[in-house]
């Protein structure tokens, strides 16, 4: 895994390990054990300095991941110095209040048959997981030793000849392996052969007695979705009721519960507001862990963390939800999954000015524009329950990379021009005045560029502009902008056609949005503490709006209307 910044590794290893008890309580058959392993982790006192390895470690505790064993390495230096500078608290105290077992190798240096008396000892401790604090000097050997400069840097040339003699090595060679060092090494592979070839002979006992069971770990751990999984996405309708996407969300969720059992996941303490509670699937406990909803508790950081864990153990596809704008809490681990081109959903509800009273704390305005700057990050932003559904299909599809599903609060009536498939290529004409019988035909003089809820706020621009000049208006519906940029020139040029004034609105920030239009409608302050409707007027992402800006974009481009960027040459 790339672990990255400090706490993150000790965060993955409990989704790890909580996905080897899932996997175990579905597949485990009595006489028949084909999941069960340790996870073991060896971090440092960054790793428990910072807040996420608290955040994940109380969740572990509160699980019982009995079969989680963190080896800590208390060597009392960091890049700053001794610890004693900022970090003098009893870890092996708050360990143990969070519900771990808790043992102390005080020589760490020599005392091995110690250190390993302490792990069969954590191996026996089944209901709880285990922290062996193990007291070492770092860098010992070295001129360094027990001081910050052998923390991070090199030890140099004279130094790591120094190393060598004090361990009895000849100074002048390099990158020498010991016979008897090769030969360990090569014992530990035949045992591991070994081991594995057992466990395989178990497997395909386990093939013969369980069929269906072994089928479906072998596609689950193969990474390979169900046929027909996404006949099981729900459609819209015009006459449906109004809904936010936030539900259609819930709704795609627990429609695909049963066609991809490796769904599993849950929400920062938000369930009723994230709308990702899985009916009849029963909660992750220590007393139930094959249940699949997982309740994280007000832990974003740690929940997107323990989501990489799961992802890399393999066999599930996690998901986890919040407010969007608090992703900004969970960024580190957010960020991690992408560059480890991991498959997680993140569920960001509440996603604009539209939360009203809850006022600018919780209103995103930078978040999405975060979000789409981060490589091989899929951004997903429906407006009714056609694109909730495509966006699902889109994500899911993708074994490599995450998703973050920008979900409205505020009910949205399902449109007319709605298309899976057009919202599969993450942006189409979603509306056309052609359509209305308004008068213009040829390329649209105008497209008004948008997602999820201010699309509604588009197409009434649209109707309006197009009444008012006898022009043709479009809307696209940007659902991805990153799914968008992937599909081919000339698709691109048929939405947002070269000649044609574009013009974007979305109630966050305009910053990006100069790639796809001429001229936006957005955000360019934090957002205010009212109703919805009294939001979106003060700060002017308003139809009326759109229509002047339009209007005035359209007389200075009188004379010949460049392309927009990304539709552009590309070199």
């Amino acid at each position: 895994m790339s672990t990255g910044p400090l706490g993150q590794g000790i965060s993955n290893a409990v989704g790890m390990a909580l996905a080897e008890t899932n996997l175990a309580a579905t597949f485990n058959k009595p006489g028949h054990t084909v999941v069960d392993n340790f996870t073991y982790v060896l971090c440092g006192d960054g790793c428990l300095q910072e807040g996420i390895s608290s955040e994940a470690s109380s969740l572990a505790g509160h699980l019982g991941l009995g079969k989680l064993i963190v080896c800590y390495d208390d060597n009392h230096i960091t890049i700053d110095g001794s610890t004693d500078l900022s970090f003098t608290e009893d870890v092996m105290k708050r360990y143990e209040s969070y519900g771990w077992h808790v043992q102390h190798v005080v020589d760490g240096n020599n005392d091995l048959e110690g250190i390993e008396a302490a792990i069969r000892a954590a191996q026996a401790v089944t209901d709880k997981p285990s922290l062996i604090k193990v007291t070492t000097l770092i860098g010992i050997g070295s001129e360094k030793a027990n001081s910050h400069d052998v923390h991070g840097a090199p030890l140099g040339a004279k130094d790591l000849a120094h190393v060598k003699t004090v361990y009895g090595f000849d100074p002048e060679k390099s990158f020498e392996v010991d016979e008897a060092v090769g030969a360990y090494y090569a014992g530990a592979a035949k045992a591991a052969a070994e081991a594995h070839a057992k466990w395989a002979a178990g497997f395909a006992a386990y093939t013969a007695a369980y069929p269906t069971e072994a089928a479906e770990f072998t596609r689950r751990v193969e990474g390979r979705l169900p046929e027909g999984w996404m006949d099981a996405l729900p459609r819209g309708k015009p006459t449906d009721a109004a809904q936010a996407t936030r539900n259609h969300s819930g709704f795609v969720l627990n429609a695909l519960k049963d066609k991809l059992p490796e769904l599993i996941g849950g929400s920062a303490d938000l369930t009723p507001s994230n709308m990702t509670f899985l009916k009849g699937v029963g909660d992750y406990q220590k007393a139930t862990p094959g249940g699949r909803y997982i309740r994280f508790g007000v832990r974003e950081h740690a929940m997107a963390a323990i989501c990489n864990g799961i992802t890399a153990y393999g066999g599930f596809i996690p998901f986890c939800g919040t407010f969007l704008n608090f992703i900004g809490y969970a960024q580190g681990a957010v960020r991690l999954s992408a560059l480890s081109h991991f498959r997680v959903l993140y569920v960001g509800t509440h996603d604009s000015i539209g939360l009203g009273e809850d006022g600018p704390t919780h209103q995103p305005v930078e978040m999405l524009l975060s979000l789409r700057a981060t490589p091989n990050m899929y951004v997903f932003r429906p407006c009714d329950a056609t694109e909730t559904s495509a966006a699902y299909a889109s994500a899911i599809s993708n074994p490599t990379a995450p998703a973050v599903f920008a979900l409205a609060r505020a009910g949205n009536a399902n449109f007319e021009g709605s298309n899976f498939e057009g919202a599969l290529k993450g942006g189409y004409h979603i509306f056309d005045t052609v359509a209305t019988g308004t008068p213009g035909g040829g390329t649209p003089a105008c497209v008004i560029a948008s997602s999820g809820t201010e699309v509604s706020i588009a197409i009434e621009a649209a109707k309006k502009l197009g009444a008012e000049s006898g022009l043709r208006v479009a809307v696209a519906s940007m659902v991805c902008l990153e799914v968008f940029e992937a599909q081919s020139e000339e698709y691109k040029k048929s939405i947002l056609p070269p000649g044609s004034v574009v013009v974007s609105i979305e109630a966050s920030s305009t910053r990006g949005w100069d790639r796809y239009s001429h001229a936006q409608v957005g955000m360019t302050t934090f957002g205010l503490s009212a109703p919805a409707a009294d939001v979106y007027k003060e700060l002017g992402i308003t139809a009326t709006a759109v229509v002047d800006k339009a209007k005035a974009a359209l007389a200075y481009y009188k004379g010949g209307v460049p392309p927009v960027p990304c539709v552009g040459p590309s070199f």
